[in-house]
């Protein structure tokens, strides 16, 4: 039955930087904004495995803001758990969740059969989180919508998807519930992004979900991380060795093609194999073909760019590459190096202080990316344990992320003061230093939501 109290369920990314899912209760209403993954320390992981603390059942429809690993990646679950509503997004934003849920089964199974096999698991046997059966039962309840469109969505309930930069297809999250517009940020873009145009801003919020992934944190602009990414191969390449960098296979992966390409024409690098290992991406090079209104890319250009990469798709190349000692530069997943190819090629190539492991994105806590950048020498990847002697770099600046500044200024053509802002998707430094900066600019109170915690709204 509905009453004048709505609730929200904060049932990821709240206190913690992954697995996006909050969930609007109206009384006789459940609608689930984002259904990401857990993704960093092991304590986070393991809820993946875990119900949450809802019916499942009971939730009308999903919501996705976009299609990246920690705001769809926990769909098939859901669905295996009983959820048979709609899951509604953008065009690009459905075709990206596929081609990630499908990946990430694949990689599931793989790691699951090589942990049954080489015995390294403490589980026996090891079993995927969910499996390609498991993500083609989920596809069916994908619904497209276009963007800057009211969408009836349930009695009393309506929504709209805004252009919100960051990766193809993602948007922010209008709900008006009861008189009530609820406003969900997902992932904020960037102002300038040599890929993406600039976010559309809200003008309405009485009540804000607003995401702190980069709260407190400044980018340098893309311009200064390029002169640096042309020192970075070269350095590299003199010595005889390889640049290795973790990308996920959405956007970042395009943009730094679009970097590399840019700087071999301009015969600022050296002619060496450039190698973008992941199916996946080729999948997101197809989408940008597709979805010209969705990015500044002209097509030849994309041609172009494509022309000078070998993309590899089938995992008997990656395992032939990995050994290959040759000068080269090689793209592949995952970011935080989580998961994903770039596993493969640590695994022989970690301990060579001739190569260069660069990270051009957010590594958040527990991951084996942040504890590569805060100096660890040992890596443990596919059951065992080897010793990293690489070089490593990290360039800021091209973050699909917006910064400290475009968070604020994100905010900046909201007309009345919020009657609640709930700071989420941040870790506690980067959604206090948010927090303290809306304070300062706005003179809006926010809160940090604990996960799991209810609050509920009058």
């Amino acid at each position: 039955m509905e009453t004048d109290t709505i609730k929200i369920h904060f049932l990821g990314a709240a206190g913690t930087v992954t697995g996006s899912k909050y969930l609007l209760d109206t009384g006789d209403r459940k609608i689930l904004v984002d259904c990401g993954l857990f993704q960093g320390l092991k304590e986070l992981r393991l809820k993946n495995w875990e119900y949450p603390p809802v019916n499942v059942n009971e939730i009308d429809a999903v919501l996705l803001t976009h299609g990246h690993m920690d705001h769809t990646g926990y769909l098939p679950r859901l669905v295996k758990q009983g959820f048979k509503g709609p899951i509604y997004g953008t065009y690009p934003t459905l075709d990206i969740a596929k081609i990630i849920l499908n990946d990430s089964a694949k990689i599931q199974e793989q790691e699951a059969e090589r942990a049954n096999k080489e015995g390294y698991s403490k589980h026996s046997p090891a079993e995927p989180l969910y499996d390609l059966k498991d993500v083609e039962k989920t596809i069916p309840y994908f619904k497209g919508i276009p963007p800057n469109q009211w969408l009836p969505l349930l009695k009393n309930v309506k929504a709209r998807f805004q252009y919100n930069g960051h990766i193809l297809g993602a948007t922010y999250i209008e709900l008006d519930v009861q008189g009530k517009r609820f406003v969900f940020s997902g992932d904020i873009g960037r102002t300038n992004d040599l890929l993406l145009y600039p976010p559309v801003k809200p003008k309405r919020a009485d009540v804000l979900f607003m995401e702190s992934t980069y709260g407190g944190r400044f980018h340098p602009e893309e311009e200064e991380a390029i002169p640096l990414i042309e020192k970075l191969v070269n350095e590299t390449i003199s010595r005889g060795g390889s640049l290795f960098i973790p990308s996920f296979s959405v956007e970042r992966a395009q943009l730094m093609m679009l970097i590399f390409w840019r700087l071999l024409k301009e015969n600022k690098i050296p002619k060496v194999p450039m190698i973008m290992d992941s199916p996946m991406g080729a999948n997101v090079l197809d989408l940008f073909h597709r979805t010209r209104d969705w990015h500044r890319l002209e097509d030849d250009e994309c041609d172009k760019m494509c022309s000078h990469f070998t993309v590899v798709s089938s995992y008997h190349e990656t395992m032939e590459l990995r050994s290959d000692d040759k000068p080269k530069i090689v793209i592949a997943g995952s970011g935080m190096l989580t998961g994903g190819r770039m596993l493969n090629y640590l695994e022989t190539q970690a301990q060579n202080p001739d190569n260069t492991l660069l990270f051009v994105g957010y590594q958040a806590e527990g991951t084996r990316g942040r504890k590569l950048l805060e100096g660890e020498k040992e890596l443990k990847v596919y059951g065992k344990t080897v010793s990293f002697k690489m070089q490593v770099a990290e360039i800021e600046g091209l973050s699909a992320h917006a910064d400290h500044a475009e968070l604020l200024d994100w905010l900046s053509n909201i007309e009345e003061r919020p009657e609640r802002i709930f700071i989420i998707h941040g870790e506690k430094e980067g959604a206090e230093a948010l927090k303290k900066g809306i304070k300062e600019t706005y003179g809006w109170e926010s809160e940090i939501p604990q996960l799991y915690g209810i609050e509920e709204i009058r």
